[in-house]
């Protein structure tokens, strides 16, 4: 095995050093990133999808669940399969408490192809609460890129898509599909790929998150049972 080189404090102390240079660049970059994330376009759904939930029937509208943010995890699960993905389900197990997320206007859901009577034994097997629901029988995994046909098969794969709702109308923000999932589970890794973004002072564009009613300032971080709806 190779193992790090050992030294003393004070060398580890310097090489510390030098690698945090890197690190704040790096992290200014992501910052830069995310707010050009942010001025992307986005593009209206004005096709009609009707999935599947606890409380039956729902329509993409519906999933926001009154908020104007909606992350979708498209979780791989094919209809034909007994249970779900297991590179899924270590994504969902990292998911942080959703009430950090709804206090920011943002409603998190996962989807999958599977029937709904499929999807909740195993949603139960693992001990989930967050809202699932299945899009069986409906074109918004082709649609959005997570279903592909090769070689005359289906194929799953695996995405996070970023929706905003201003009234009645839906639109499609940013997809990132395999590897751009690497990183994320955090309640601020998922803000950071919506429009509205953290709703922190300073982020730019300015002006975005309150246009859609987000306190100015931002939400202040609190303990998750504290947040109001």
């Amino acid at each position: 095995m190779s193992l790090p080189e050992i030294v003393s404090r004070e060398q580890w102390r310097a090489a510390r050093e030098e690698l945090l240079v890197k690190e704040k660049a790096a992290t200014r970059a992501r910052d830069a990133l995310n707010a050009e994330r942010r001025r992307l376009p986005m593009v209206e759904v004005d096709q009609e999808y009707v999935f599947e939930g606890g409380d039956g029937k729902a329509t993409l509208p519906d999933l926001f669940e009154g908020r104007p943010q909606l992350v979708v995890h498209h979780f791989m699960f094919a209809p034909e399969w007994d249970a779900g993905c297991r590179c899924c389900s270590a994504f969902l197990d990292q998911i942080g408490h959703l009430a950090h997320l709804k206090a920011r206007g943002t409603t998190f859901a996962a989807v999958s192809r599977a029937p709904y009577t499929k999807i909740l034994p195993f949603k139960a097997r693992m001990g989930w609460a967050v809202p699932w629901y299945s899009s069986n029988g409906t074109d918004f995994n082709r649609d959005f890129g997570v279903t592909l046909e090769r070689d005359g098969e289906w194929v799953e794969r695996p995405a996070v898509s970023c929706f905003l709702r201003d009234g009645e109308r839906v639109f499609h923000t940013y997809s990132t599909y395999d590897r751009g999932l690497d990183g994320l589970g955090s309640t601020t890794s998922l803000l950071d790929l919506t429009a509205l973004g953290r709703q922190e002072e300073g982020e730019q564009p300015e002006g975005r998150a309150t246009a859609l009613g987000a306190p100015a300032g931002g939400v202040r971080m609190r303990y998750h049972d504290e947040y109001e709806e």
